[in-house]
């Protein structure tokens, strides 16, 4: 198990402004677990009781819907942090993480977490600033679904895929989501998903290989309305 004032990760979230004592005392009662690919990290409504450090891999932050259909909030990747919201805010969990990849995640107990809140004002500070950007790209979901159609949504949701998962030697994008997965992405029914992209297909704006997708014309996809 890594220590966590060696490990780099923590140069991608609010750990970065620990002292090295903090980092120390962190590390010796943090615990690594292995997260298998649509394994459950924790449940929405769950008490969580600390932190997870996302080590490697990748999962989705879903909100269940009244109708019971999930809405994905967020997507999380290495060096981000989850469930800091819930434990600053002393209530139980409003989303649920699901891996999307095999992941190694790090937990941090509550009470480790909240003794450098109040005693380390920088940390303190970061933390604020990551949990005000994602205040903000739920401000920007929220005017999306207001405004813009299925179709830009789903265009939009391509571009963001593969510029932040990247590509695989074949141009296809990395991250293999499903049909489900895009649908609850941009707030549809999973067939209306499933049209919009045998649409884009038709336009020669993608192309697919089961469940893979490969963005062919860029600047289409930024023109769909």
């Amino acid at each position: 198990m890594s220590k966590c004032e060696q490990c780099i990760i923590k140069q991608f979230n609010a750990l970065k402004s620990l002292t090295k004592d903090e980092l120390v005392r962190i590390s010796t009662c943090k615990t690594s677990k292995i997260i298998k690919k649509g394994e459950v990290i924790f449940d929405e409504g769950e008490t969580i009781n600390g932190v997870y450090c996302v080590k490697d891999g990748i999962c989705k932050l879903t909100k269940l819907s009244e109708n019971g259909k999930d809405q994905i909030v967020k997507m999380v990747v290495k060096g981000e942090l989850i469930g800091q919201r819930s434990l600053v805010s002393n209530e139980s969990s409003n989303l649920q993480a699901t891996a999307l990849s095999d992941m190694e995640v790090c937990f941090i107990p509550k009470s480790e977490i909240i003794l450098d809140l109040e005693k380390n004002p920088k940390f303190t500070l970061d933390m604020l600033k990551d949990m005000a950007h994602d205040l903000k790209d739920a401000d920007d979901v929220i005017v999306d679904m207001a405004q813009k159609s299925v179709k830009q949504r789903l265009a939009e949701t391509l571009i963001y895929v593969e510029k932040n998962f990247g590509t695989n030697p074949d141009g296809t994008i990395s991250l293999i989501l499903s049909r489900e997965d895009y649908a609850n992405i941009v707030g549809t029914a999973t067939e209306s998903a499933i049209r919009v992209l045998s649409s884009f297909k038709k336009e020669g704006l993608i192309s697919t290989t089961g469940k893979s997708i490969k963005i062919e014309d860029l600047n289409g996809l930024r023109r769909v309305e």
